[in-house]
């Protein structure tokens, strides 16, 4: 966690060359700075628990303290300047304080459980994971209508089962599934079978299924987000169609996610992030 401070928040953003750098690299100014650096705290919040090198009590240790760093942030009296400046842009644009908490109560679930029973527990993992940061996010946007909030929501849901469905193979490898057992034997697949990366017809079905879920989550988003709030939200819109591309690639390819590392190229989610801005610019 020492290095934090010898990095920016646009530096952490950059070197991820996520989905997040295109989508928001086109914000004026002030926003994109502001989406750097909350950027920058889901990033290195998420770090800890990926951190392959430290034991499960190690990173248990690591989250507590850095939820104490963000209190203590939220005074402008954190060890780490990148908690300082996000408790600025926290009051600048007045951003709820839950779903920075709740982030880190994601975080701390990947390391209590590695299985999910049903989709229930799964949906609640997604939004503490995924949801969170779109909360965050929305608020920095700007919108007119409440309803913003559960685009965020339903958004956050979709983008993190689609990233699930992609990452079967790579999670397997590091002792994790994600797909809810109960989904696992509607299909009569096992767990056995992904750990194998065994390919046949049931997994195929089995994702078919949780991409049809994946897929009724961006249309709820759709239909949260209001036409007057849709030129604000550009960042998040060119989100969700990154994310929704790679949806339908993992169709495409027929869920072959065991022999195949199945992405959406940089240039095409630079391709997306500028249709949608010059799309929404004249009324932005």
């Amino acid at each position: 966690m020492e290095e934090l401070n010898q990095h920016s928040a646009k530096e952490i953003s950059k070197e991820s060359r996520s989905s997040f750098y295109y989508a928001f690299n086109l914000l004026p100014s002030d926003k994109r700075d502001a989406m750097n650096t909350v950027y920058a705290f889901c990033r290195k919040t998420d770090d800890i628990v990926d951190d392959e090198f430290s034991s499960n009590d190690v990173k248990y240790e690591k989250l507590r303290r850095w939820r104490i760093e963000l209190e203590k942030g939220l005074k402008g009296h954190s060890d780490f300047t990148l908690l300082n400046k996000l408790s600025n842009i926290i009051s600048n644009f007045d951003i709820p304080l839950e779903p920075f908490f709740e982030l880190i109560k994601g975080m701390e679930m990947d390391l209590q459980q590695n299985r999910y029973d049903r989709i229930e527990d799964l949906v609640q993992y997604c939004y503490r994971a995924a949801s969170t940061v779109g909360l965050m996010c929305v608020e920095i946007f700007g919108y007119k209508n409440k309803s913003a909030r559960e685009y965020a929501i339903n958004l956050g849901i979709a983008m993190q089962l689609t990233n699930i469905m992609r990452d079967v193979k790579k999670d397997a490898q590091n002792g994790r599934i994600y797909l809810p057992k109960e989904d696992i034997r509607k299909f009569n697949y096992s767990e056995n079978e992904i750990f194998n990366g065994t390919y046949n017809d049931n997994f195929v079905s089995l994702m078919d299924y949780e991409g049809e879920r994946a897929e009724k989550y961006f249309c709820d988003a759709d239909k949260s987000l209001k036409f007057e709030d849709k030129a604000t939200m550009f960042a998040a819109r060119a989100m969700q169609h990154i994310y929704h591309r790679l949806l339908l690639r993992l169709k495409e390819r027929q869920y072959d996610v065991y022999s195949n590392d199945i992405n959406v190229t940089k240039p095409e989610k630079l391709f997306i992030a500028l249709g949608v801005w010059s799309k929404y610019s004249l009324i932005y």
